[in-house]
């Protein structure tokens, strides 16, 4: 299954365009971002897990990033409320499951070789009153993970960097390139691309760069 894989074009998705697709698991549904592989695949996705869902067993061969976006995500690990930012790196496992229900955004089989660490992470959320304020999530080989709390009305300007660059707002709403992205708006750009947005609200942004993954 091919989804969004030319990586050599910016693409984007806003939620007013999101299409539920059904797991293998029954009360597991996900938006498919960008896709190369069926069910082993390197994956960008929003998986959403119903009341009292679970998944079953299974091992990260190349490893898994999430993100939590709403509700209560939970395995034999922990229990990890809205923004929580998990790292579980190759050859771990896992058995997810949700009690209330969440809403998760989740990167499969993108880590840099080498990269072996686990982590959990609470994005931080507190407003700023101007401007915007940078904290680093994670960095490893090329692979830089921040969030980015803005003010509202402020023009975000970006390093331009030779990997791919993702952007998802976490909250408020951004305008980029005479488009607006409202929460969990996506997007992927190509490497070497100037990246420049204004919010149009106070607003919490991740962003990634990542070189290549298609294996």
């Amino acid at each position: 299954m091919m989804v969004r894989a030319d990586f050599t074009e910016t693409v984007s998705v806003a939620r007013e365009t999101w299409h539920w697709q059904p797991s293998p698991q029954a009360g597991v549904e996900r938006v498919m971002l960008d896709r190369t592989g069926d069910e082993v695949a390197v994956a960008t996705s929003f998986v959403r897990y119903a009341e009292h869902s679970s998944f079953a067993a299974h091992q990260h061969d190349l490893g898994e990033e999430f993100i939590v976006l709403d509700g209560e995500f939970g395995d034999e690990h922990g229990r990890y409320p809205p923004m929580s930012y998990i790292r579980n790196p190759p050859g771990t496992s896992h058995t997810p499951f949700s009690d209330p229900g969440c809403l998760i955004f989740v990167k499969l089989r993108q880590f840099v070789l080498g990269d072996h660490r686990q982590c959990v992470e609470l994005i931080n959320d507190e407003p700023v009153a101007a401007g915007w304020r940078t904290s680093d999530l994670h960095s490893y080989g090329g692979e830089l993970v921040q969030s980015i709390s803005c003010a509202g009305g402020v023009e975000v300007e970006l390093p331009v960097v030779e990997f791919i660059r993702e952007i998802l707002v976490l909250s408020g709403r951004i305008e980029w390139q005479g488009q607006t992205f409202d929460r969990h708006g996506w997007i992927r750009l190509v490497p070497e691309s100037e990246v420049v947005f204004k919010t149009l609200e106070p607003s919490l942004v991740f962003t990634k760069t990542r070189p290549l993954f298609t294996d």
